[in-house]
Formats: structure tokens, C-alpha cells, sequence
């Protein structure tokens, strides 16, 4: 019993860290996307498609004339689908998906799938 208390008494007895001595918590912005593995030539699924033509209209793209330049699977390397938007964090994880490039006139659309059927145009800087 005596024994029991004295482990209880050194227990107690830990040395708390000022936290004014420590440094300020400093985050990192992400880090690029790596190459991602490509996969077969692939055909967007009619939803996909849809999908694609839908955000080209809404940036008032005419989508009379659209044209599929390629189309491949993809295992991207994290949730930024290979177009990461500075300041913005991403899931750490490989995502299975879909590289869609469509053309309109002479100007090419580099639309990426992951997970969803909502697809992210990727802007280069």
C-alpha cells in the first residue's frame, strides 16, 4: 500500500514545459503534385460527358463543336487531382480517376475526375 501511494506521489510530479518557450506553430504550403500514374486510354461515361459540356456553357464556351482530343485513366497522386490551386490543402491519398482533354476551336480543356462525376478544369498558371 505504501508503495502504491509513493508511485501515485511520483507521478504527480512531471515537469511542465513553459509554453512561451516553444516556437510559434508554423504550417507549409502543399507540396507540388507528383507525376501521376497514367493508366489505359479510357471513354468518358455519358454522365462524365454531361458533365464536361455543362461547365464549358457555363463559361460560355459554345459547345456546338467539342471535340475529344484524349482520354485516360489516371491514379492521381492526391486530391488535387495533378492541378493543385495554391493555398488550398489536399487529401494525402492516391485517387483513382480520369483525365478528360476536350478542344473547342484551337483551344484545349484539360478536365480531371476523381471520385465524383463533377469534373476540375485544370488551369495552369
Amino acid at each position: 500500500m505504501v508503495g502504491a501511494a509513493a508511485v501515485l506521489l511520483l507521478s504527480g510530479c512531471v515537469m511542465v514545459e513553459d509554453v512561451n518557450d516553444r516556437p510559434p506553430l508554423q504550417t507549409t504550403s502543399s507540396l507540388p503534385s507528383a507525376t501521376p500514374t497514367a493508366g489505359t486510354d479510357a471513354v468518358p461515361s455519358p454522365m462524365q460527358w454531361d458533365a464536361i459540356l455543362s461547365d464549358l456553357a457555363a463559361r460560355g464556351v459554345s459547345t456546338d463543336d467539342v471535340r475529344l482530343v484524349s482520354s485516360r485513366t489516371v491514379t492521381w497522386n492526391d486530391g488535387s487531382l495533378g492541378c493543385p490551386k495554391p493555398g488550398s490543402t489536399y487529401t494525402q491519398a492516391l485517387v483513382l480517376g480520369m483525365q478528360v482533354i476536350v478542344a473547342v476551336a484551337e483551344v484545349q480543356y484539360d478536365y480531371r475526375f476523381g471520385r465524383s462525376v463533377t469534373p476540375v478544369l485544370c488551369e495552369r498558371a
